[in-house]
């Protein structure tokens, strides 16, 4: 007699209970390596909710992780038709994941640690489950980058082209404009372009939305970039329409609309309208209903069996252990580099006659840098030549208290008295070696301008000179890492911009400048280096 071959129903209902045992092993030990990474991790996770929390713009991050697991609920049967395996190798990825992590710490990114953490929740999948069901969760997986406060640092550039465009649409409307920098004066009033009117909220809500909208309503993939890139170029060119439009109304209505509450109102009304009518006409071409339901189950041939469940609990732990290595190395660092405040030696007096005193035409000005360990701000006088110095020194820095933020300019957008009207950069000798300065022109006062400065500004970071801010950002940690500490600097020069101030037929203010720089940099930098050697 032979043997009666197997019943192919059986034989389906045995596969589904042998891949049944996989999944309900790999669930737990996924769920416990995610747990470890959002413990090990917490601060940078509580750093991101604490900005969804207080920050209109980044209010979506709370919807995002519940968005993504309603995305893979979606195709939970595809899923199921397929056998997790822990995939080791990955190992090495959550460890360079880790690195990341610790490089955006010590460095004070808070952008680049909380993109680490997305990063390390992503891979800790294929860790776990393997990388065909990772790929298979992909979008789910990436869709969780949404939830990294991310985008503030294109708001001046944007904040500048809207100021731009308004002035262009308000002149050929027949407006006349006055336009300095991000303010600018119609016969009705005065208006400026602060934050809000950047649109960085209207493009990351529209981005976030449209990228959504592409994969549920898609299947081309050129069809879903083409409708990504309109969701970032349309926000755009709406909120210039935007900010013209409501100038307009203030100035035809003489400033009875659209100006306070209304602003904003009138601001979130358009872009719903707008993004409205973006998701009704890229509905027209979608194409999801060609492609099956989505969580069909895969057809693919019978698979060996799933792996011990042991496997995966150890993936799990080995999978914690790469996770824990960088929060533990933080904290080493960071216990190597503790040091007492630092002090400021006596400057009162400088090189080749330069002692503090004098005064300026104008309101006091001074840089906006936010917690510093030390700061000084003097005026500084000598053979009829007055320039400003202003030190900011930080030591052991942390996300509330660091050299390098969004938060720290030369003056703030909603600074009443001061407004930066132009901006650059200049090559300087600084003792004796040439040095990469930014520099700005700031007027105080209204259209007349009765006051303006020339500023020159450049970071000290473990005694080298920059005026990069990624520059800085990288000297800091790598600073750190090579046990040197965190300290740095910035360093604020800035003088009257007139014909006198010393200044003998030219700009007054860039000659007073580059005299004191010539006398006293060295001097600048021996002061610096000293207060590190003190650590």
């Amino acid at each position: 007699m032979t043997e009666a071959p197997p019943v192919p129903a059986r034989a389906g209902r045995d596969d589904a209970a042998r891949w049944s045992r996989g999944w309900r092993a790999a669930w737990p030990a996924l769920l416990l390596a995610l747990l470890a990474a959002l413990f090990l991790f917490r601060h940078t996770l509580m750093a991101m909710a604490g900005i969804w929390a207080r920050s209109e713009t980044f209010a979506h991050g709370f919807l995002i992780a519940p968005l993504s697991a309603w995305l893979i609920w979606r195709i939970r049967r595809r899923l199921a038709s397929m056998t997790p395996r822990p995939d080791r190798r990955t190992i090495a990825l959550l460890l360079a994941g880790s690195f990341a992590w610790l490089l955006g710490q010590l460095a004070t990114v808070g952008v680049a640690a909380q993109f680490s953490l997305v990063t390390l929740v992503i891979l800790i999948v294929p860790a776990i489950l393997g990388w065909r069901i990772a790929w298979n969760m992909a979008f789910p997986l990436l869709f969780l980058y949404f939830s990294v406060p991310f985008g503030e640092f294109a708001m001046p550039k944007l904040m500048e082209w809207t100021a731009m465009f308004t002035v262009i649409g308000l002149r050929l409307s027949g407006v006349p404009v006055f336009h300095e920098g991000l303010r600018f004066v119609i016969p009705s009033g005065s208006w400026s372009v602060v934050e809000a009117c950047s649109g960085v909220r209207y493009i990351i809500a529209s981005l976030s939305l449209g990228t959504l909208f592409a994969y549920l309503n898609y299947r081309s993939p050129k069809r879903r970039l083409a409708f990504v890139a309109v969701s970032l170029v349309v926000p755009v060119l709406a909120n210039w329409l935007r900010a013209y439009l409501i100038v307009m109304l203030g100035h035809l209505s003489g400033n009875a609309l659209a100006s306070g509450v209304d602003h904003l109102i009138y601001g979130w009304l358009f872009f719903g309208v707008v993004i409205l009518l973006m998701f009704a006409i890229g509905g027209r071409w979608s194409d999801a209903d060609r492609s099956g339901k989505p969580d069909e189950p895969v057809q693919t041939a019978p698979e060996i069996a799933a792996p011990p469940a042991g496997a995966y609990w150890k993936s799990a732990a080995i999978a914690a252990l790469a996770l824990a290595a960088a929060p533990l190395g933080e904290w080493y660092l960071l216990r190597r580099a503790a040091a007492p405040p630092p002090v400021f030696p006596d400057m009162t007096r400088l090189e080749d006659g330069w002692q503090a005193g004098g005064a300026m035409p104008g309101p006091e000005w001074k840089p906006a840098y936010g917690h510093p360990s030390a700061e000084q701000n003097r005026l500084y006088s000598a053979r009829g030549q007055t320039v400003g110095l202003y030190i900011a020194y930080y030591r052991q820095q942390n996300h509330e208290r660091k050299l390098i933020s969004s938060e720290n300019v030369l003056v703030k957008s909603h600074d009443r008295v001061w407004t930066q009207v132009a901006s650059g950069s200049v090559d300087m000798m600084f003792s004796g070696r040439s040095a990469r300065m930014r520099s700005a022109e700031l007027r105080a006062g209204g259209a007349d301008g009765e006051a303006r400065l020339v500023t020159r500004l450049f970071f000290w970071i473990d005694g080298r000179l920059t005026a990069s801010d990624v520059e800085a950002k990288l000297l800091t940690a790598l600073a750190l890492l090579g046990g040197r500490g965190d300290d740095s600097a910035v360093i604020v020069l800035y003088a009257q911009k007139s014909r006198d101030n010393g200044g003998d037929g030219g700009d007054g203010g860039e000659v007073a400048l580059r005299s004191f720089v010539e006398a006293n940099s060295a001097r600048l930098l021996g002061v610096l280096d000293a207060m590190r050697a003190k650590r």
